[in-house]
């Protein structure tokens, strides 16, 4: 669906320029916007690449594992369904790690097996769980403890200091994950009641 509002948007864009009169300045914005999509990802790939590279050296080091152990108790808290010692674990721990670096790509890889398994444990698999709910809730707030992409993004566009979004981002993502976690829990509370009644 959001493929054809995109065309939609864009089509409509296109011919109201050409409708005003405006099509050297439409054609000049689209090569001007091509151009800076390019220079963006180019100076986006050296980031990406060093975290990646960082992420994947330390799965096939095992230190993945270990953080899944040290962080075992405080997700299986929140993810009350999830079995103790499931792989599932060390996917959320990772795809949690990657988002607070600010590496939503990188994240995407966890975040879709951690689904997956997730998935796996659903007793009703037409229906998300509340682990899920939970799941998507910290993927939507994703806490930003280093947001690298946005400082790269800020840098890439001249920022004179790309690093000030650093802990006004940290604050209002974590306030945001809070909130958003508890609202689910109470929500998931309510609903067993209901159950039980």
């Amino acid at each position: 669906m959001i493929k054809y509002i995109w065309a939609a948007m864009i089509v409509i864009g296109v011919a109201a320029g050409i409708a005003t009169g405006g099509a050297e300045a439409v054609s000049d914005a689209v090569l001007l916007g091509a151009k800076d999509a390019a220079e963006l990802c180019l100076s986006m790939i050296g980031v990406y690449a060093l975290w990646l590279g960082i992420l994947n050296i330390a799965d096939a080091s095992g230190i993945i594992k270990s953080i899944a152990k040290i962080a075992e108790k405080p997700v299986s808290k929140l993810f009350s369904g999830i079995k103790r010692g499931s792989q599932t674990v060390a996917y959320i721990t990772m795809n949690l790690v990657a988002n607070m670096l600010g590496m939503g790509n990188a994240a995407t890889p966890f975040g879709l097996k951690a689904m997956d398994e997730l998935q796996k444990e659903n007793p009703h698999p037409e229906t998300a769980t509340h682990d899920m709910c939970t799941f998507i809730i910290l993927n939507t707030a994703s806490v930003q403890l280093l947001p690298l992409s946005i400082i790269a993004v800020r840098s890439a566009a001249g920022s004179k200091s790309p690093a000030d979004i650093v802990l006004t981002s940290f604050i209002a993502t974590l306030f945001t994950a809070v909130f958003g976690v508890t609202l689910g829990k109470i929500i998931a509370a309510r609903q067993k009641k209901k159950c039980r009644r």
